[in-house]
């Protein structure tokens, strides 16, 4: 067996205080640094938040508080059919051989919505007859009422501006009206005023029927 001298002991004990002192000094250094380093690592964090904000600004929109009123009017529209259309528009200037360099193009998918039915504030006293029982209606012809985008739904696909030019500012706005008449047309061509007026006359049959009228017969006039 061997016996370590006094020494010795002292040796080790000195050596495990300094290894020790050693690694709480360098704690203490790196928890400084980190605090040191904390306030530039935030202000770096907010520098690229506030360049992100100027690269990708969000829009803030301010409406004028003050509301003019053009129009007021009574309405006794039978909305009986909506449609929902989806429409891809083309819209483009300056497509010649020189496109390259001063043309603007874009794509719009746009989301609508029409709605037809009957104005019967066009019926008037000589328009309703009765007879033997059998009440005769001569009913306005169908029309569209509404045909306009859903503005969250619709959204520019693609644009392609020449390299000589920031593009024109009224494409956008020359696709969207464009895409209202495209979306109206498209729902009169698949018969929206056909179905408009066959709903607005079973709807009329069963409100005559619920007022006592034993038969209803309903004459459209030519659109």
């Amino acid at each position: 067996m061997v016996y370590m001298g006094k020494q010795n002991w002292l040796s080790i004990l000195i050596l495990v205080v300094v290894v020790a002192a050693a690694y709480f000094i360098v704690q203490s250094v790196r928890q400084s640094t980190q605090q040191a380093l904390q306030p530039i690592q935030q202000a770096n964090s907010a520098m690229q938040t506030q360049v992100s904000d100027l690269l990708h600004p969000t829009p803030t929109i301010i409406p004028d508080p003050v509301t003019y009123i053009h129009e007021v009017r009574a309405l006794a529209r039978l909305e009986t059919i909506q449609y929902s259309v989806e429409k891809v528009i083309t819209a483009e200037t300056n497509q010649g051989i020189f496109g390259p360099l001063f043309g603007d193009k874009l794509l719009f998918v746009a989301h609508g919505v029409v709605i037809a039915g009957v104005d019967m504030s066009k019926i008037g006293p000589g328009d309703m007859t009765l007879e033997n029982g059998v009440l005769t209606v001569k009913l306005p012809a169908a029309e569209v009422f509404i045909a306009t985008l859903d503005n969250q739904k619709s959204y520019v696909y693609d644009r392609d501006t020449g390299l000589l030019t920031k593009g024109n500012k009224d494409l956008e706005t020359e696709a969207r009206q464009a895409a209202e008449e495209e979306i109206r047309k498209a729902a009169i061509e698949d018969g929206i005023l056909d179905i408009a007026r066959q709903n607005a006359e079973a709807y009329l049959d069963r409100f005559f029927r619920a007022l006592g009228y034993e038969e209803a017969i309903f004459v459209t006039e030519t659109p």
